[in-house]
């Protein structure tokens, strides 16, 4: 493929990107942020409209976020919205699924259109930690998964394979199996909201963290954090 080729079909990708994202942001009421009602009236709206067919529904979160993580997405909103809307385990299954394949269609065309701009913004900053990739690929990227990317934002952490050319069977299946843990934590949370919002009329603060649907996922989510800290020492900070 000709160098003036992939220029514009980088360029094109883009341009594609910042039009998703206007649209998504766009389409937010601002003004009615604040409202709790607006949250229920939603919520209401949201859970009737998943109900009629769930199926489809799945097949329309799933195309969904695979767009939103290949167009360098958050990671974290689509779990929350994928919990608030299937619940925490087909939510769960549903944001792994898309969110694996999301990433590797991302990994895929960065790899192809951005290497040479990828290694320049992150050779430096990973390079102690490449030679643990390449010596064992699908098991360092795995707990790399598992531990939340080493603080590097979502996106970012979708292109750090390139540095080291991992094969996207590897790309996947760690990723698949790695982010499940937390995955799960923040669907529970997202159920937990939908919960809330459906019973309670006014917003407080105070009641909304002590609902056990929100403080016990948040718990596990603090454990997962000290397990990651200690995974982080002992396979990456203490390999250097």
């Amino acid at each position: 493929m000709s160098k003036n080729l992939k220029t514009f079909l980088g360029i094109s990708y883009l341009i594609i990107l910042i039009a998703f994202l206007y649209f998504i942001f766009t389409s937010i009421e601002i003004s009615k942020l604040n409202d709790f009602s607006y949250y229920k009236e939603l919520q209401k709206d949201l859970s009737n409209f998943v109900s009629e067919s769930i199926i489809a529904n799945l097949i329309y979160f799933f195309i969904f976020a695979v767009f939103w993580v290949a167009l360098l997405g958050f990671g974290a909103p689509l779990l929350i919205i994928s919990g608030i809307l299937f619940g925490q385990w087909i939510g769960t299954l549903i944001s792994v699924i898309s969110i694996s394949v999301g990433a590797l269609i991302l990994y895929s065309i960065g790899n192809f259109f951005f290497r040479d701009l990828v290694k320049k913004i992150l050779q430096q900053k990973f390079d102690k930690y490449i030679f643990l990739f390449k010596k064992n690929e699908f098991y360092y990227f795995f707990i790399y998964r598992f531990i939340g990317g080493l603080g590097v934002p979502f996106g970012l952490q979708n292109l750090i394979p390139i540095l080291f050319g991992m094969g996207k069977l590897n790309y996947f299946l760690s990723s698949f199996f790695g982010f499940i843990p937390g995955f799960f934590i923040f669907n529970t949370i997202g159920a937990g909201l939908n919960s809330y919002v459906e019973q309670t009329e006014n917003f407080n603060m105070l009641n909304f963290i002590l609902t056990p649907e929100i403080y016990l996922p948040i718990l596990m989510f603090a454990c997962l954090m000290i397990i990651s800290l200690i995974m982080k020492k002992k396979f990456f900070d203490d390999k250097n």
